[in-house]
């Protein structure tokens, strides 16, 4: 068998942050399994990934807001492989509506797929890094948790608010099992997707009045933090969230 670490991220298909960290861990040479709903983009992914590593990187359908469809893909990837090195929770979704006018299926659908999903996909890997004593789970949350906005509605912002805090309880119960667990909070990260959603002045306003350095943020921004975060030289690191936002929001 393989001595490659085996790594799981969710959301990995398309052109935004999961493809970005799929691509970056099977170029650290981990064997990469990616999740979720786009099942003709994660046969191209699986494809391109098993390429660069030499060895199937196989992908899976599945939404992580259903429980039992979690544990089963999570099982099945720990049968098949024997372990679980690496997860990333990178599966997010928001609808945008005023707390006063908000139904409680948009709330409802939120938490499962950006907090209970993230439980879900911890509960059913830990189990597996707790018999290796070691792992690294990075879980994708966003400055949204921090910020007083409108921009992200209170569903989501509240999500990856719990989705910190979560982060780190796991890390405060699994170190000593030699587990470290950390988050990253984005801020706007570009991808191609977003110009449907809003206009071109969005994003020149956002050029001017927020952004630090000068760019929109890319995918392969929060990708490289990823990658050192489950690396050996972050060994000493956990229960942290990093903001990955052009200094849009730093946080300290």
């Amino acid at each position: 068998m393989s001595d490659k670490k085996i790594a799981i991220v969710t959301a990995a298909a398309g052109a935004g942050i999961g493809a970005a960290i799929a691509r970056q861990l099977a170029a650290d040479r981990m064997r990469v399994v990616i999740t979720d709903l786009h099942e003709g983009r994660m046969a191209k992914l699986s494809e391109e990934l098993s390429g660069v590593v030499g060895e199937e990187c196989p992908w899976f359908r599945l939404d992580v807001g259903d429980h039992a469809a979690v544990e089963s893909v999570f099982g099945e990837v720990a049968r098949r492989y024997g372990r679980i090195d690496v997860l990333v929770n990178n599966a997010g979704w928001s609808k945008i509506e005023p707390v006063a006018e908000m139904s409680l299926e948009t709330w409802q659908k939120c938490l499962d797929i950006d907090l209970t999903g993230t439980f879900s996909c911890m509960r059913f890997a830990l189990p597996h890094m707790i018999a290796a004593q070691s792992g690294a789970i990075v879980n994708i949350s966003s400055i949204s948790g921090w910020e007083m906005t409108t921009e992200h509605g209170a569903a989501y912002s509240a999500a990856k608010a719990g989705v910190m805090a979560l982060t780190r309880v796991a890390a405060a119960e699994n170190g000593k099992n030699g587990i470290r667990v950390n988050a990253i909070a984005p801020g706007l990260i570009y991808n191609d997707f977003l110009r449907r959603i809003y206009p071109d002045e969005f994003f020149d306003t956002y050029l001017e009045k927020k952004a630090r350095v000068n760019r929109l943020g890319r995918p392969e921004d929060v990708a490289h933090l990823v990658s050192f975060l489950v690396g050996d030289k972050a060994g000493y690191i956990t229960g942290e969230t990093y903001g990955v936002s052009g200094g849009v929001h730093p946080h300290a």
